[in-house]
């Protein structure tokens, strides 16, 4: 427990909106997305991206189909300016993408951030300034008239260097740094004070930028802040309403979600919720959560381990194993429910119908996964799980109670090793308990002869360590195999199965029998491109097994 009293934090005051409209909404169509993977990402990695790396991310950024994305902060770095100016000049940006940079507003920065995007035919220049009383006070030291001049100063100075350069469509992003520590009244009239002398119209584009740089609240009350905004703003036509989660209390897609449903028109964040302190808003799982509210997000995320992984290369940060649809565990099941659960959906699930598999929200197949990754074995594991694999990958379909048997084999091992179990690792084990002989079988079966009419048998067997042919009778292969074994076998189940299709197609024959003097049924298993050889190796296989645990349970 927490020693320190909590009431040194102070929680931000309700805001008075007893008409707000947002709980009753829904989304139902996806946001213009902006990317700041390159800028607010790129400036909280222990080593930021060198030109090759950000030219790498930014070209995954736009094949995904980001049409705005933050290319850097040219005027703090030269790196960034050379990013930017590379990009323009070898005219590497699609004609559908439009750049963006920041500035802080000082005019020294303003005029080198200009100079960097300059020529380019389209460019978002994002200004800024902190407006939150803690920082009017600490950092900066001045009062909100201040802050409205400096406001004013540098959007005009903007204005005039843009004005210059007619060749590019300039848009400004105007930001009230630290938007959701601010009071209302102050936010509102820094942005109409960036609104009013940036001139905005119809042909003067304007983005008020709304941030939780640091999220100091329920995600409701942000959206409460949003549409209090969204509500005031003036000429609201000519006013994109933009937002920038942070998520610091660990609610920043929750806030997005809540802030579109508020007016927001637009969301700024990474892929995989990369930023400072605890990132940004997560794009891929804001995006995919609107995908399964059957609202297509606009981004394509078809091929989600690509994704991953050429993030991870450029920003040298592991997408965690658990992240929402992106992680390598999320389409996987390790509980024996849920792996039953999952396996009668896929069995049950219609192509053509609405997507309804237990325990998974999104088919893994939209997103480039495949099913086999999705289950799972260890020693939290069912039989569901395990019969998946065996299906999945080796074509055995188990009967139910040989899945109740075998899963019994499985968590000794998996108990005994305490590691997780692989399809090929399921399979050799299963080969191991049904397939092939033990080293010190009772019964050791070599081959076989049917007579013609198919009611007697001759088998080549070693037993107890002697080499013999014996003859049985009966109404079929299974049958005379048990006379000639002359033990006290019951065959209570028998069938067929073909693993495999074409000219390798093996058949399977599994049995179920009970013999005199052992407690309970036990399952044999034989496999050939011969179906009289797999039969008469199952009979023996369970022969085997039954032989074992009546020794097991007289020693």
């Amino acid at each position: 427990m927490i020693s320190k009293p909590a009431t040194k934090y102070q929680p931000l005051a309700p805001i008075n909106l007893p008409d707000r409209q947002w709980p009753s909404r829904s989304i139902t169509r996806p946001p213009v997305w902006l990317s700041t993977d390159l800028r607010d990402g790129n400036q909280a990695l222990f080593e930021p991206m060198n030109g090759e790396r950000k030219m790498k991310l930014f070209q995954e950024l736009v094949r995904i189909g980001f049409k705005e994305i933050e290319v850097g902060f040219p005027a703090a770095s030269q790196t960034d300016f050379d990013f930017v100016r590379r990009l323009i000049d070898e005219d590497l940006v699609p004609d559908d993408v439009t750049l963006m940079v920041m500035t802080q507003s000082r005019e020294d920065l303003i005029a080198r951030t200009v100079e960097a995007v300059q020529g380019a035919p389209r460019a978002i220049v994002h200004l800024y300034n902190a407006t939150a009383p803690a920082w009017r006070r600490i950092v900066f030291g001045m009062n909100v008239t201040q802050v409205m001049q400096l406001i004013a100063h540098h959007v005009d100075y903007l204005k005039q260097l843009t004005d210059a350069r007619p060749e590019t469509q300039w848009t400004l992003q105007y930001s009230p740094e630290t938007f959701s520590a601010t009071e209302l009244e102050v936010s509102l009239k820094a942005c109409q004070t960036a609104i009013a002398t940036w001139h905005a119209g119809p042909d003067r584009p304007i983005i008020i930028n709304l941030p939780t740089t640091v999220e100091n609240a329920t995600p409701n009350v942000f959206a409460d802040q949003i549409e209090w905004m969204d509500r005031r703003l003036s000429p609201r036509e000519h006013v994109v309403l933009s937002v920038h989660p942070h998520n610091d209390r660990g609610t920043g897609v929750a806030a997005a979600e809540l802030a579109m449903m508020a007016g927001a028109q637009r969301v700024e964040g990474c892929l995989f919720g990369n930023g400072e302190r605890c990132g940004n808003v997560d794009i891929v799982t804001l995006a995919l959560n609107l995908y399964t509210q059957g609202v297509h997000p606009g981004l394509d995320f078809s091929d989600i381990t690509s994704v991953a992984r050429i993030a991870e290369e450029c920003t040298a940060l592991p997408v965690h194993p658990r992240h929402p649809y992106a992680g390598d565990l999320v389409f996987t099941a390790f509980s024996g429910s849920h792996q039953d659960a999952i396996k009668k959906g896929f069995a049950a699930q219609d192509p053509a119908a609405l997507w309804e598999v237990p325990y998974l929200p999104i088919d893994p197949a939209d997103l480039g996964r495949t099913y086999d990754s999705v289950i799972r074995v260890n020693s939290q594991s069912g039989k569901g799980g395990i019969a998946f694999l065996l299906e999945r990958e080796h074509g055995v379909v188990m009967p139910r109670r040989m899945q109740v048997e075998f899963s019994a084999v499985v968590q000794r091992q998996t108990d005994a090793s305490e590691t997780e179990m692989t399809g090929d690792a399921l399979w050799d084990l299963f080969q191991a308990t049904y397939l092939r002989a033990p080293q010190h079988a009772a019964i050791v079966c070599h081959g076989h002869r049917l007579d013609e009419d198919g009611q007697g048998i001759e088998l080549d067997v070693t037993i107890d360590g002697t080499r013999q042919t014996l003859r049985g009778q009966g109404n079929g292969p299974i049958a005379a195999t048990v006379d000639a074994l002359g033990l006290p076998l019951r065959v209570h189940h028998y069938e067929e199965r073909a693993t495999g299709s074409g000219a390798n197609a093996q058949a399977l024959a599994i049995v179920e029998a009970a013999m005199d003097g052992v407690a309970g049924a036990t399952f044999g298993a034989g496999a050939s491109h011969n179906i009289v050889t797999a039969s008469v190796q199952a009979i023996v296989s369970a022969a085997n097994r039954l032989a074992s645990k009546k020794i097991a349970v007289s020693a």
